[in-house]
């Protein structure tokens, strides 16, 4: 699978994250109902591409037969089921407009957690593993 694949999605969760910050600049309260339409939107998107990468990258690692990419693959493949598993909590606990603009501080404080380690995560998915990925 080619990498602009996997490039485009990151635009596009990078682009949800940037207008979540808009969003939430403007008001919690004000634009809860938007928030949670565009956190369903990006965790569509999310889950597809974990998917994919489940299916198409990590396989390529691990059978890659070099120790050392194999093991790449599952570090990040272990680190990615962690950080999914928090996105999907915190997608869960925010899904309702009232939840949200009934907390905007404990939304504000999680969103600002999670989608910095997200942030962080594609960053270094572009600058380590798919340049790896493409050399397999």
């Amino acid at each position: 699978m080619k990498l602009q694949r996997f490039e485009h999605d990151h635009h596009e969760i990078l682009d949800g994250i940037h207008q979540l910050r808009k969003l939430i600049a403007t008001g919690i309260e004000y634009n809860a109902a938007a928030i949670t339409q565009l956190l369903m939107t990006m965790s569509a998107s999310i889950k597809l591409h974990l998917a994919v990468e489940d299916r198409v990258v990590y396989p390529a690692f691990a059978s890659s037969g070099r120790p050392e990419l194999a093991a790449m693959g599952r570090f990040y493949q272990e680190e990615m089921g962690d950080l999914s598993r928090k996105y999907t909590e915190f997608a869960t606990r925010w899904n309702l407009a009232n939840r949200v603009a009934n907390n905007p501080a404990g939304f504000r404080d999680e969103a600002n957690a999670i989608f910095k380690a997200l942030f962080l995560r594609t960053k270094r998915e572009e600058s380590e593993l798919y340049p790896a990925y493409a050399r397999l």
